[in-house]
């Protein structure tokens, strides 16, 4: 009888050990659990975040790149634009100088001719002078009287026109020549100072191009990052699902089943109870 008493009570001490090791399972794994939903929720949480910076990154590498490319296109199109009136400059100072060649050309051709019909009149009205004198003293009686060339006078009169012609045409190409110049003049200082615009918006494109360059280049290491990141993420997702799922997934049944065996081995011990208190 002692050693069947002995026997019960190491049964039910075996038994109370099995309840408590059930129930410690049970807390661990309820623990367990809470673990892994706090776990992956942040992982998640995190992942979701992480690929949001990325995607940021990601518009700001392509408004960059976009930056860059209109910078390019600017100073291409700044470039492009000042040959072409550093051409047009050089055509209009040889149309200019080949102008003004032209005027010098006439300027001393008119003065040639006012000089020469100058002096050709000077010398008429000392012949005509000179014959006028002669009219006035008295001729021989067998002479006629000398008649003055009747020409001599209106032939003064259009050399002296023509020189007048010839002055008047002088003052025109003067004048066209004065105005040609001042329009060249200001034709090429606000050439020189589109020019000097254009240089400076090259610097400034040129700086502003450099400086978003920088920055991709940063963004571009902050990217790399990220994604190396979201790896991580990804394996550690991957190790938390490998640990969880199956605990996540028949949490309720393992619960449930761990009860009924708690609760059965309690019957046992409660019905070896009984069979000692009838011995």
């Amino acid at each position: 009888m002692q050693v069947q008493l002995d026997a019960f009570t190491k049964v039910k001490q075996a038994i109370d050990d099995m309840v408590a090791n059930l129930k410690k399972q049970q807390d661990e794994e309820v623990k367990h659990k809470a673990f892994c939903t706090a776990e992956l929720n942040d992982n998640e949480k995190v992942t979701y975040e992480t690929n949001q910076t990325l995607q940021d990154l990601k518009a700001k590498i392509s408004s960059l790149e976009d930056t860059i490319a209109k910078c390019e296109e600017s100073i291409e199109e700044a470039k492009k634009e000042i040959k072409r009136m550093e051409v047009e400059l050089k055509k209009v100072s040889e149309i200019r100088k080949e102008e003004n060649g032209n005027f010098q050309e006439e300027a001393m051709d008119q003065r040639a001719v006012q000089n020469i019909l100058v002096k050709a009149i000077k010398r008429m009205r000392l012949v005509y002078e000179k014959k006028e004198a002669l009219i006035q003293q008295d001729p021989p009686v067998q002479f006629q009287p000398y008649k003055q060339n009747a020409g001599a006078s209106p032939v003064i009169g259009l050399m002296e026109q023509i020189v007048e012609d010839s002055k008047a045409v002088e003052k025109d190409a003067t004048t066209a020549e004065q105005e040609a110049q001042k329009a060249y003049a200001s034709f090429v200082v606000d050439s020189e100072s589109s020019i000097k615009d254009l240089n400076t918006q090259i610097d400034e494109r040129t700086k502003a191009k450099a400086a978003a360059e920088a920055e991709k280049a940063e963004t571009e290491a902050s990217k790399d990052n990220t994604e190396t990141e979201l790896e991580g993420l990804a394996e550690a997702a991957a190790d938390l699902h490998k640990e969880c799922d199956f605990v996540l997934l028949n949490f309720d049944i393992r619960q449930k089943a761990r009860l009924q065996e708690i609760e059965a081995l309690q019957g046992a011990k409660a019905f070896l109870s009984g069979m000692k208190d009838s011995d």
